[in-house]
């Protein structure tokens, strides 16, 4: 019996605002978010990641990989804010991969989509959004990075969202903390609730330089 995954996806805004040292904070947050998860048993045995980028068009870098077997992708800056493609791609490979119950098997437990951006879409994005929002395939977390990018637009493709006026690379960093924080609890929160379908997200609080958007 294969075990039940706890699928994990960062949709990582890789614009051309992102130049400098927002993307290094970016790069450098996922080799600690990796260091972190790393040092957890549970998270090494149920958390498997993959990493979209998006900016003029949307990638998986990598797809769902478990935490053993993944290797650092290259990110650069560059483009345009293609949010609707990343939504849609997010989409396709939650249909993809994700693993769906059987009459033999459990499938893999409701994915973690962490989003980050710091500006608007300059895409269609609402249309992906709607899709997401009415499948209900997995829990999304937006974080809106400084002051440009829009609050509304996240509000609208999911209820939990955490920004930050600042963009400065203690920011991301505490950001990227948090967000491996986060995916520890959840994996923990399997251990103790497996007898359950469903568990409740139960998100840790952000750091003092990020709100959660009521």
């Amino acid at each position: 019996m294969s075990i039940r995954r706890l699928p994990v996806y960062l949709l990582l805004d890789c614009s051309s605002s992102m130049k400098g040292q927002p993307i290094e904070q970016v790069r450098q947050g996922l080799r600690a978010l990796l260091d972190d998860l790393s040092t957890e048993p549970m998270a090494m045995e149920t958390v498997y990641l993959s990493v979209i980028t998006f900016h003029s068009t949307a990638q998986q870098l990598i797809p769902l990989t478990e935490l053993m077997l993944f290797k650092e992708p290259q990110i650069q800056a560059n483009g345009t804010t293609a949010l609707g493609a990343a939504l849609q791609l997010l989409k396709t490979c939650l249909e993809t991969e994700v693993r769906k119950n059987t009459e033999s098997q459990k499938g893999d437990w409701k994915p973690l989509v962490f989003l980050m951006t710091d500006g608007l879409p300059t895409d269609d994005w609402q249309l992906a959004a709607d899709k997401l929002k009415k499948q209900k395939i997995a829990n999304i977390i937006a974080f809106a990075a400084g002051n440009q990018a829009d609050v509304n637009t996240l509000k609208y493709i999911t209820n939990t969202v955490l920004k930050s006026e600042d963009l400065s690379p203690g920011t991301l960093k505490a950001f990227f903390q948090w967000m491996s924080h986060s995916i520890l609890v959840t994996s923990k929160s399997i251990d103790l609730m497996m007898a359950k379908e469903k568990f409740p997200v139960d998100l840790p609080s952000p750091p003092p330089q990020i709100q959660i958007v009521p």
